[in-house]
């Protein structure tokens, strides 16, 4: 019975060993990004990509048809550069595309000293926001637009929004426009084409390539739960889907296509990029491969009476409690897998600390605390029952070296000294057992929310959502676990004890690697541990003594 440590060390072991290869895979370099040359055949005109034959649409008089996937930027574009409190952006004359979007409350991973770029033309990924009209002679994401005011256009001090308006000619010699309006404060683009008859439909798409972003793998497995890069779809009668590039290029994509509701996103890690149709639309979405590694994900939309359409844009930072208000089920663009029921209560309880206290270090702290403070119970039963087994170490000595040759007769022995004694042998198992799915949900809380990107503790740690610089926190993390190990009672089996001794060395190698902010959980949460453990034994030892 007493390879219950054992079995123990190796399940919270196998947890840590998976934990630490999908932190290595995220920090893996990035796969260069598909470059505009490649996205498109030399028969096509440059810079475009071929143009992919979309399955007839079922009714309500969609097209059969849409213009699919181009790359940013033909021979005599040119393009505008807003500037707002959030973004710096590039408007493409070809097509009338955002080619390029900046966030200026976000640094870049690596240098932090840039805007985080969202949208990119191929400088490290193919990320465009496209939209056009569908019908003979129409404008769309391919054609040439006349940008009014080019050249740079800021939001100036004291306004509240900037149109950028964009104007092109259909076959017919009619004139049509297209507005993107950015607001103040705001993460959401309203994107407008007016000028189009009755019966016209309008489309708005994600154009991306299929890699992920920041380096993080798009379907990395970490026992059943998944960070995931791609399109994803909501409905009220389907609710959310995610859909995998893997299943577009197989067309086996599995999505909600038609509804009077619902919204259409590009979700990678931290942030998020959807077109929010109006609610009682009828609309239709589509999800094609148009490219070597390039995928276009959107939305149709009728044409309304009066010739308009008009969609909003949300390009931005993953923030929970702000996307539950821009839309119905656009918070769960932050997706947790099946620890969800864990993980999300967890992220609410770290937001009401930091609320309180300012500090996302300092909230990971107080988490840990009101985390022990729950599994106080069980953790007092876990060390009580230890206490007694390292009382029992002496005896369990005796009794191997008496009955050492015969593991029958030493179990039966071992089985009838804990009766004996009343120790449960197992009574240490379930604390240990009951934290590792929390410890496991705190990973993705600390990995997958934009909130912990970026967020400082103190001193040298920066950022709480990578390792820690000097590797300060996981020395000292070690550091307690083996003051935790001289407190447990040691095993009778030298094999065990010796395992023991070497598993806080192994721990602190791997949280070498881990988010600082786990590794601070982690480190409080065994100084907790100490303090009550140390108490306990104590305790027990003195009354033994009495």
């Amino acid at each position: 019975m007493d390879n219950r440590r054992l079995i123990l060390l190796l399940v919270f072991s196998f947890s840590l060993i998976m934990l630490w290869d999908a932190w290595q895979r995220q920090s893996a370099p990035k796969s260069a990004a598909p470059t505009v040359a490649t996205a498109a055949p030399a028969t096509a005109p440059s810079g475009v990509v071929p143009t992919p034959t979309l399955p007839a649409a079922s009714a309500g008089g969609v097209p059969a048809a849409v213009p699919a996937g181009a790359a940013p930027s033909g021979p005599g574009a040119v393009s505008a550069k807003i500037r707002t409190d959030l973004y710096v952006a590039d408007i493409s004359s070809q097509g009338g595309d955002i080619t390029r979007l900046e966030l200026i409350g976000y640094p870049e991973t690596e240098n932090k000293s840039k805007n985080f770029t969202l949208f990119d033309s191929g400088e490290k990924h193919i990320y465009l926001a496209q939209s056009g009209l569908i019908g003979e002679g129409l404008p769309n994401h391919k054609s040439d637009w006349k940008l009014v005011g080019g050249g740079e256009q800021v939001m100036k001090d004291g306004e509240q929004q900037l149109e950028v308006r964009l104007e092109a000619s259909a076959a017919n010699g009619a004139k049509l426009s297209k507005t993107y309006v950015f607001h103040r404060g705001s993460y959401q683009i309203d994107v407008r084409h007016e000028g189009a008859l009755a019966g016209a439909h309008a489309y708005y798409q994600i154009t991306r390539d299929g890699k992920p972003a920041e380096g993080h793998p798009g379907s990395s497995m970490m026992m059943g739960v998944s960070t995931f890069t791609g399109p994803a779809v909501f409905t009220e009668a389907e609710k959310y889907q995610k859909i995998q590039f893997e299943d577009i290029l197989k067309n086996k994509a599995k999505f909600a296509q038609k509804a009077d509701n619902g919204w259409l996103a590009l979700v990678q890690h931290y942030f998020v990029t959807a077109w929010l149709p109006p609610a009682g639309v009828v609309r239709e979405f589509y999800m094609r491969k148009v490219g070597e590694d390039l995928y276009s994900a959107g939305v149709i939309l009728p044409v309304s009476a009066d010739g308009k359409s008009s969609v909003s844009l949300y390009a931005g930072p993953q923030e929970q409690n702000k996307l539950e208000k821009i839309a119905p089920g656009l918070d769960l663009v932050v997706d947790y897998g099946w620890l969800t029921v864990i993980a999300a209560p967890l992220f609410w309880v770290l937001g009401a600390i930091h609320k309180l206290v300012g500090n996302w270090g300092w909230a990971i702290i107080g988490l840990t605390v009101l985390l022990k403070l729950m599994f106080f119970p069980l953790s007092a039963a876990s060390y009580k029952s230890m206490a007694k087994m390292r009382l029992l170490t002496p005896k369990l000595a005796k009794l191997k070296e008496a009955y050492g040759d015969d593991k029958q007769r030493l179990n039966q022995e071992m089985m009838a000294l804990y009766k004996k004694e009343k120790v449960n042998p197992l009574g240490g198992c379930l604390p240990v057992l009951v934290q590792i799915p929390v410890f496991i949900s705190l990973y993705w809380v600390l990995l997958g929310t934009v909130e912990m990107r970026n967020a400082p503790w103190l001193g040298w740690i920066t950022d709480l959502s990578v390792k820690d610089p000097f590797y300060v926190l996981p020395l000292i993390m070690g550091a307690t676990m083996f003051i935790q190990t001289k407190l447990n009672p040691t095993p009778p089996d030298p094999i065990q004890a010796k395992v023991m001794l070497f598993m806080p060395i192994m721990f602190t190698g791997m949280f070498l690697f881990f988010p600082a902010g786990l590794v601070l959980y982690w480190t409080v949460n065994n100084l907790l541990s100490i303090a009550q453990q140390w108490q306990i034994t104590r305790l027990v030892e003195a009354g033994e003594k009495k």
